[in-house]
């Protein structure tokens, strides 16, 4: 391989690493809106032999709670995640605490996921309020005494940043992240808010500003370096 070969190889293997970068950055900025969304970080690496490299890194910080006016929201506040099952019976990890109530009277993620193992409001109930530690209390009608009618789980993890990203803005488990960890006599859980992207606005647009003018720099570089492989090319004709 000629040294023109390798500068060009290594230019577009670097440039595709600045793509994959952009990737991330405007996937963060598409979810600044998202309820519970963690921002992920791709951090690059200059490997020895002076390719580009990467991994990515979630930031799992808690943001700030938003007060709402529905019933069905929750926020948590500091660490923890809210498992939730799928009607395949798979269980994940979320902090999205947009909740609604499904057909069958249960609390239920906007995609069907039950919150936790199932808590199910009764029929024609009054009113119905969750208490920090996560316990759902239901008055039949007004004035009558509440009683409760589940508990809301939250867990934890030894390591949250390393959670693994699925769809629906849920995390499952891995070896890094360790097991969940049942949190108990705790006092996270907010009724009728939601937890806002912990997306830094400002910073990441000031990394695409950055990453755009350095992979016009790199076109422009892998541009000359071409047309001199070309020139040589013809000198040897």
């Amino acid at each position: 391989m000629t040294t023109f070969q390798g500068l060009i190889r290594k230019n577009i293997i670097n440039a595709n690493v600045q793509f994959e970068k952009l990737g991330y950055i405007t996937n963060n900025l598409a979810n600044q809106n998202t309820t519970g969304y963690k921002a992920v970080k791709f951090e690059q690496i200059l490997t020895e032999d002076g390719y580009l490299d990467g991994v990515t890194v979630t930031d799992h910080r808690p943001a700030k709670l938003l007060i709402t006016d529905d019933k069905f929201n929750i926020g948590i506040n500091g660490q923890g995640y809210v498992p939730v099952t799928s009607p395949n019976g798979d269980v994940k990890y979320t902090r999205d605490g947009t909740m609604k109530q499904n057909s069958e009277g249960y609390l239920v993620t906007l995609d069907g996921y039950l919150i936790g193992d199932g808590i199910k409001l009764p029929i024609n109930y009054n009113n119905f309020w969750i208490k920090e530690n996560g316990d759902v209390m239901v008055t039949d009608k007004f004035g009558d005494k509440p009683y409760k009618v589940g508990t809301i789980p939250l867990v934890n993890f030894q390591n949250p940043n390393g959670l693994k990203s699925v769809d629906g803005n849920k995390y499952l488990p891995t070896a890094e992240s360790g097991e969940p960890v049942l949190l108990m006599n705790h006092d996270r859980i907010h009724h009728q808010k939601l937890e806002t992207s912990n997306e830094d606005i400002v910073a990441d647009t000031n990394r695409v500003m950055r990453l755009n003018a350095s992979m016009i720099a790199s076109f422009q570089l892998l541009k000359a370096i071409n047309d001199m492989y070309d020139k040589t090319i013809r000198l040897q004709q």
